[in-house]
């Protein structure tokens, strides 16, 4: 081989590992800005929680529901106009975000300092209460976390994931008396089989599974206390969150639905899933990611 020949076979193949590198690097910083990448394509992949009144499937298989909706608006105003939902258990939805199967998560994901550490929040849509419901008549007489954790018998049914585990950790029930089940339904079922006591969720949830399982033998407590956590009563904030590097699509998302929110657009979104004006969110994300 001449020495001409070889030194045309090493400028070839330097210039074919500088174009696959660049190649590369492109594709690396293209893939790693979802904003772009989802007004490009007009579509965005949204994991959400299958819990009413968040999300869920409808009567004709059509996946809607607060967080939904809420976030179809958002994303059209943003110049997205389609989002693939994937209804999964709650306990899914963070893995499945930073794995990179859903470009954004949400449905009944409070913004709390732990899930800051992990995500990165847009502000919140609504904030709610917690609530309970027992066997008519209320036969442990259970109108708090405390009245569960003074009764060491009481078993109380939390869907995996929830915050409401940590609420009720706090207010000193015993870990042995949270019964963890895999979504919302299942803690009906538990209550009423009997395997359980009491389930606790949102009130918004409470009421809108109640009413799709047709539960008969069940009531809400009315008079439930709503739980003081370090100090603080228990508000949860519900948001969508953001893999940590997308914090550009975070911001985007941020600023239309605070437009959203001061022309009333948000609470039309909101009123037909059982939300009122009361409902409506008073802090940003930054305020509740601070321990």
């Amino acid at each position: 081989m001449s020495k001409k020949h070889f030194f045309n076979i090493v400028v070839l193949l330097v210039f074919i590992v500088s174009t696959t590198a660049c190649s590369g690097l492109n594709l690396g910083l293209h893939g790693g800005d979802t904003l772009t990448r989802a007004k490009e394509e007009g579509v965005v992949t949204i994991g959400f929680a299958n819990e009413k009144p968040y999300a869920y499937k409808d009567d004709n298989g059509k996946v809607t529901g607060e967080a939904v909706e809420v976030a179809r608006s958002v994303f059209k105003k943003m110049g997205i106009n389609k989002i693939e939902p994937v209804l999964v258990d709650f306990g899914s939805l963070i893995p499945g975000l930073k794995s990179g199967r859903f470009d954004v998560i949400t449905a009944g994901m409070y913004i709390t300092p732990t899930r800051c550490k992990e995500v990165v929040f847009a502000d919140p849509e609504y904030k709610i209460g917690e609530a309970i419901a027992v066997k008519k008549g209320n036969p442990k007489n259970l109108h708090s976390y405390e009245d569960i954790a003074a009764n060491p018998q009481v078993r109380v049914a939390v869907m995996k994931g929830a915050v409401e585990v940590s609420y009720l950790k706090k207010s000193g029930v015993k870990e042995n008396q949270i019964i963890i089940v895999p979504d919302q339904p299942s803690a009906i079922s538990a209550l009423e089989s009997g395997r359980v006591d009491t389930v606790t969720m949102t009130g918004p949830s409470l009421r809108a599974m109640m009413e799709s399982t047709g539960a008969k033998d069940i009531v809400e407590v009315n008079d439930f206390k709503q739980p003081i956590v370090d100090g603080k009563s228990v508000l949860g904030y519900g948001a969508a969150a953001f893999r940590k590097e997308d914090k550009k699509f975070r911001d985007a998302f941020s600023r239309e639905l605070a437009e959203m929110k001061k022309s009333d657009a948000l609470l039309n979104v909101l009123k037909p899933f059982g939300f009122t004006e009361v409902n409506l969110p008073d802090k940003k994300a930054d305020e509740l990611c601070k321990p």
